[in-house]
């Protein structure tokens, strides 16, 4: 009776919902609490449930779910409080995943650092690439697998027990007390997982940050069709002709766009294209420089994302350690890379080199050949050998239409690897996918990219696909265009409030292809003491954030994206993209992010007004 009462209500959900569940892949930090995020929207979902609310303005009115596409969203969220409800377990108890596979690795990954047994059941085939001697090898994790004939033939362990099975919906889950992870896969869909009895709710938080930094929730396009699966309804068969164009349609745009002929991978997110290149490049490190540490070189404050990952992959692998690497507010990136390549390459370890350029949020340029010169040099380890050769790992997310990697560019003798979220500029913000593509010099290391991204079932879904085959060919053209309005915004900034700090590329690394459209900027400040001024300052930041997204609605957003196809987003990085930086190393910054669609003298009358009442 309860489950006709809750797919009744679904079907007026599904009726009443905002497009915006379905079209948005950022968050809107306006309504938006961090710390709520992962019950907020469902408490207040089931709320409209218990009353029958599904009311359009009501359902609009919901508050942000959880922080992006990656960790979940409005239909997400609903998919699992459905299956909850079926199987009588706490909505957080159930995960959706885009992948197959990330989930078996989620709980794996617990069970690894909890030194834990785990033991895998299941009927029907597993995923095929679920490769188990590179999971046990290069990732350390360690199980049991148990093939049975029926799910009666799951038994308890001293450990955990998972159980695999396949769905064509998730209506008819058998969840027998037997069973700690429950984990259902749809092969066109993903997967959900669900933690059954109290003794295993620990790992709930634990698998929901597997799927923020190493993977995606299921995406929106995929968590509509599994709720209407449940509501008995088909779901239409995709076309694998135009997901095979769509790919070849991609792989051309990215060869154009990058200047390589080496043939780009694509993901579901630019976090899992990370992931794939970090476990990637260990993979390749463990085969060719067996018993050698290996050492993920990160900036301390660039994206919290980066950061976080990279520290959460040395925790699970014994020779993996990570070192910073100074690059913004003060500090030179060609002096932090040579002094910590001549520490790496005393102590004969792996280097892996991750950072951004322009760097994020201050936006700042190294000087190229100086940087190819500390990379490329040939440096000795402490007994006279010659040391490995490090792997620069390029983040350039805000300029993706410069060419690095081309055998006349700047990085051409350095092993290089480039990777770009794709929910920015690639593909207007309509979906999450990432890419990441070579030079020659290091075409051999894309393979094991390659594996792993399909290991972890992180590549792009035919849909992302879509959407990168239709944007990415206007996209050096929109990047063009949205540079034009930051430049002319920050030329009006700086002759308006001249004592305001803004970082931005000059006009020399512009005429060098370095046009972003992005820049921040430190509000002027006053007070008697370091302190008085910071908190004068944070609080300009938002006054001036709040002012534009108040009075220009339909285009400032308080949001951490840019690269869209209109508008302009305003964020502070130190509570949003830099969510699990370190506190000394957070920019309390505003950055703002324009596009080639906007009313540019709306946000100039808008600031002016600002300006004046400071």
């Amino acid at each position: 009776m309860e489950d006709t009462k809750m797919l009744r209500y679904l079907e007026d959900v599904l009726t009443n919902m905002p497009s915006d569940w379905l079209n948005l892949t950022t968050h809107r930090l306006d309504i938006y609490d961090e710390q709520l995020a992962k019950t907020e929207f469902t408490e207040e979902f089931e709320a409209f449930f218990q009353s029958n609310n599904s009311d359009p303005l009501a359902l609009k009115s919901l508050r942000t779910a959880y922080d992006y596409i990656r960790l979940g969203h409005p239909l997400s969220c609903i998919l699992e409080w459905a299956i909850a409800k079926m199987n009588q377990l706490k909505p957080e108890c159930v995960i959706s995943f885009s992948s197959k596979t990330t989930p078996i690795l989620a709980v794996l990954r617990k069970n690894h650092l909890l030194q834990k047994n785990t033991q895998i059941f299941f009927i029907d085939p597993l995923p095929t690439c679920f490769d188990v001697e590179t999971i046990r090898r290069v990732y350390g994790y360690q199980f049991e697998l148990k093939k049975i004939d029926t799910i009666e033939g799951v038994k308890s362990t001293d450990g955990s027990s998972v159980f695999i099975g396949q769905h064509d919906d998730f209506n008819h889950i058998e969840l027998l007390p037997e069973i700690d992870f429950y984990i259902g896969l749809n092969e066109e869909l993903g997967s959900v997982l669900l933690v059954n009895g109290a003794k295993n709710e620990s790992y709930i938080s634990e698998i929901q940050h597997v799927r923020r930094r190493e993977t995606i929730a299921m995406t929106p396009a995929n968590a509509l069709i599994a709720i209407n699966l449940l509501l008995g309804r088909a779901a239409a068969k995709t076309q694998k002709s135009e997901a095979i164009a769509n790919k070849a349609s991609v792989l051309k745009s990215i060869a154009s766009i990058t200047g390589s002929d080496i043939d780009a991978v694509i993901a579901s997110s630019g976090l899992s294209m990370q992931y794939a290149i970090v476990m990637g490049l260990i993979h390749d490190a463990l085969d060719k420089h067996s018993g050698k540490a290996i050492k993920i070189v990160v900036p301390p404050n660039c994206y919290g994302g980066t950061n976080d990952q990279a520290r959460r992959v040395a925790a699970c692998i014994k020779n993996v350690e990570v070192m910073d690497l100074p690059v913004d507010g003060g500090n030179d990136m060609v002096q932090s890379v040579d002094a910590v390549l001549e520490t790496i390459a005393n102590q004969d370890a792996v280097a892996l080199i991750i950072a951004e350029i322009p760097t994020n949020p201050r936006v700042e340029v190294p000087n190229l050949n100086k940087l190819r010169d500390a990379l490329q040099k040939v440096r000795k380890t402490a007994s006279g050998e010659t040391a490995v050769d490090p792997v620069f790992i390029l983040d350039q997310t805000f300029c993706p239409n410069v060419h690095f990697l081309g055998e006349s560019n700047v990085l051409a003798a350095v092993r290089t690897i480039a990777y770009v979220s794709g929910s920015k500029f690639p593909s207007g913000g309509k979906c999450t996918a990432g890419y990441c593509v070579s030079n020659k010099k290091a075409e051999a290391l894309m393979e094991k990219i390659d594996l792993h991204l399909k290991i972890c079932d992180n590549e792009a879904t035919d849909l992302q696909m879509e959407f990168l085959a239709k944007q990415l060919p206007s996209m050096n053209q929109r990047i063009a265009d949205a540079y034009k309005n930051t430049r002319e915004f920050v030329n009006f900034i700086n002759k308006q409030l001249p004592t305001a700090k803004i970082n931005f590329v000059s006009e020399e690394l512009a005429a060098q292809g370095f046009t972003p459209s992005v820049f921040s900027l430190d509000l002027p400040t006053k007070g008697n003491t370091d302190e008085e001024r910071e908190t004068y300052k944070r609080a300009l930041n938002l006054k001036l954030i709040d002012k534009m997204i108040r009075e220009i609605p339909a285009e400032s957003k308080y949001c951490v994206s840019y690269g869209q196809l209109q508008g302009c987003y305003w964020t502070i990085p130190a509570t949003s993209t830099q969510g699990t930086t370190k506190e000394g190393d957070k920019d309390y910054i505003a950055r703002v992010a324009l596009s080639a669609n906007m009313d540019l003298d709306r946000h100039k009358q808008v600031f002016l007004d600002f300006v004046r009442s400071i």
